[in-house]
């Protein structure tokens, strides 16, 4: 057996992660893969933003969220939350999981009542980051 280690291109990528999919159906009654998008304009300026995706298990998994600082502490993180769990309960989902750094969002989510379910510290370069969840 000649096993060799290669750098994979587009095409390769694309097929590997279809035949994961395929697998992944045999084992999840659900749909994988809806998106919730939502942001937050003042006068035509986008100042806030979250991208967001159902996985396996209706679980949402949020990738992206961010409030331009000088919108910060108005509550408008809070409102772009609360409008993605009640997108995401209409869509099915029972749990909401995302991570987030040191100095990004730790008590903000906590706030929201997010649990804290796990953690590492990278010494080396001198950060933390944090996993939380939320069953809706």
């Amino acid at each position: 057996m000649d096993i060799s280690i290669i750098d994979l291109n587009e095409d390769e990528i694309e097929d590997i992660e279809s035949r994961l999919e395929k697998y992944d159906k045999k084992n999840i009654g659900c749909k994988i893969s809806e998106n919730i998008n939502l942001g937050i304009k003042i006068n035509d300026r986008l100042i806030a933003g979250i991208n967001a995706t159902i996985t396996a298990y209706k679980i949402l998994y949020v990738s992206t969220m961010f409030v331009d600082e000088e919108y910060r502490g108005n509550g408008l993180g809070k409102k772009l939350m609360e409008t993605l769990e009640n997108r995401a309960i209409k869509a099915g989902v029972n749990m909401i999981r995302l991570d987030t750094f040191d100095w990004q969002g730790y008590g903000f989510y906590a706030k929201l009542g997010y649990e804290l379910i796990g953690k590492y510290r990278n010494e080396i370069d001198n950060f933390s980051e944090y996993f939380f969840l939320k069953r809706v």
